[in-house]
């Protein structure tokens, strides 16, 4: 009897212990599917949004371009006129002057606009940069709290398998005590 009785017991607590291996494999499973969806989801993310900024680059650089070869050419067609103009009606040192003035404009315009491209490069590299910096700290936070919950969900069924087969123990050995 005695024998059956140890023979019983250890089949229970093998049940037992296979049972919890299975769940505690599916947890395991479960739980790297989600983070490899979320690191695959975060990536996508990442690369939408720096496609995105490189094509706002490229559009704010091409019309900042466009601009400055539009103003340039405003800028000479008035100097054209303006020196005809003035060497038709007055003298060569009205031409002069004029001359010295329309340089300095196209001068002023050409210093303005590279400014302006200057000051749109800059903030649109710092978006880029705050973007990137806000997207792999989310990843990180990610993964960090899928860690520790990978580690909880093992440490609760690690526990939880001790107790049940702690139990299952002391019951076959109360049952076998009684008999």
């Amino acid at each position: 009897m005695s024998g059956v009785v140890v023979v019983e017991v250890v089949v229970e607590v093998v049940v037992v212990v296979e049972v919890v291996v299975v769940v505690v494999v599916v947890v395991v499973v479960v739980v790297v599917v989600v983070v490899v969806v979320v690191v695959v989801v975060v990536v996508v993310v990442v690369v939408v949004v720096v496609v995105v900024v490189v094509v706002v680059v490229v559009v704010v650089v091409v019309v900042e371009v466009v601009v400055v070869v539009v103003v340039v050419v405003v800028v000479v067609v008035v100097v054209v006129v303006v020196v005809v103009v003035v060497v038709v009606v007055v003298i060569v040192v009205v031409v002069v002057v004029v001359v010295v003035v329309v340089v300095v404009v196209v001068v002023v315009v050409v210093v303005v606009v590279v400014v302006v491209i200057v000051v749109v490069v800059v903030v649109v590299v710092v978006v880029v940069v705050v973007v990137v910096v806000v997207v792999v700290v989310v990843v990180v936070v990610v993964v960090v709290v899928v860690v520790v919950v990978v580690v909880v969900v093992v440490v609760v069924v690690v526990v939880v398998v001790v107790v049940v087969v702690v139990v299952v123990v002391v019951i076959q050995i109360s049952n076998f005590a009684e008999i």
